[in-house]
């Protein structure tokens, strides 16, 4: 390919599936199916459940129907092209729907971080000041915080595209995954992509990063609220309602902060460790969050028991 200064667009990208595995797809796509089925068959059961069960009608679960609905449209995003991939070898992405699908992935990805920091907030108001928590936390307001995190996504990422549509590209077209990430597309522009790098760190930064800052923030206030506790048994039920949350955000930021580190430092990492990287997170979050809270949450494991129950009988 040759250019000479000229503006340049290509009409389609390539996407990647996993690299030196091509061969294995049909049979890769096995645990994918898995991990996508677990992910909208859970989120839909938590999501049925908590409708359908007046006892959990908290906070506490609102928020959780918030990431369960995240963890759907993460899950859906990328069903199509990841499938599509491995099952019939569709690698061909048009560029406007390649940056439509980048989009919707980064505001998800973003709304599932502000959700999770609602979720510490949740769980530091319940036991730092649990006679305030239902004053404070009414359907009024977390309505407003629903309403607050999905538009702080939309604007923060809504310059991103055009940021990426300005830029002249190589002949280079081949993405490093079976969907669309922002600094995959950027490196295979052939301009000055500065404005893209330093505008894509301080919107990480200032949202993701912050909301880890304060998630850890939260941690740190009650867990000095636990230690003053009178006895033990206060102690470990107070920590208990936190765990499902801490593996949630354990499971979320941890791929997610490595990705970022290999997109932007790693430039000799191999393509099969980035691969492994950005699919574990974009779907193991959405496909192990329903079983975590199952498993940890005694309300809803109850609740889904007595709907399983019902049905029997």
């Amino acid at each position: 390919w040759e250019f000479n200064g000229s503006f340049y667009q290509p009409s389609a990208f390539l996407m990647m599936g996993i690299p030196g595995l091509e061969a294995l797809h049909p049979w890769i796509s096995i645990p994918f199916c898995a991990l996508y089925l677990s992910a909208l068959l859970g989120n839909c059961v938590i999501l049925f459940i908590i409708r359908r069960t007046p006892s959990l009608h908290e906070p506490m679960y609102y928020f959780l129907c918030m990431l369960a609905l995240t963890d759907l449209g993460l899950a859906l995003c990328t069903l199509p092209t990841t499938l599509g991939l491995f099952w019939f070898g569709v690698r061909r992405i048009g560029f406007d729907a390649c940056l439509t699908q980048m989009y919707f992935i980064h505001i998800l990805s973003f709304i599932e971080s502000s959700v999770l920091l609602a979720m510490a907030f949740d769980r530091f108001m319940a036991i730092s000041h649990p006679l305030r928590h239902p004053a404070i936390l009414t359907r009024s307001t977390m309505l407003k915080i629903g309403l607050a995190i999905v538009l702080r996504g939309m604007l923060s990422l809504l310059p991103i595209p055009f940021l990426l549509k300005r830029l002249t590209y190589c002949g280079r077209t081949e993405l490093s995954h079976s969907f669309c990430f922002h600094p995959d597309i950027m490196n295979l522009a052939c301009a000055d992509i500065k404005v893209n790098v330093f505008y894509g760190m301080v919107i990480l930064l200032s949202t993701v990063g912050t909301d880890f800052i304060f998630i850890v923030l939260s941690y740190v206030l009650i867990i000095r609220t636990v230690v003053s506790l009178t006895t033990r048994e206060e102690c470990l039920k107070a920590l208990n309602t936190c765990v499902s949350h801490i593996c949630a955000v354990l499971v979320f930021f941890i791929p997610m902060i490595g990705l970022s580190m290999i997109h932007r430092f790693g430039k000799n990492v191999p393509p099969l460790v980035n691969a492994l990287v950005a699919y574990t997170y974009l779907i193991i979050p959405p496909a192990l969050n329903p079983v975590i809270y199952s498993i940890k949450s005694t309300h809803i494991r109850e609740a889904l028991l007595r709907a399983l129950c019902r049905k029997r009988g």
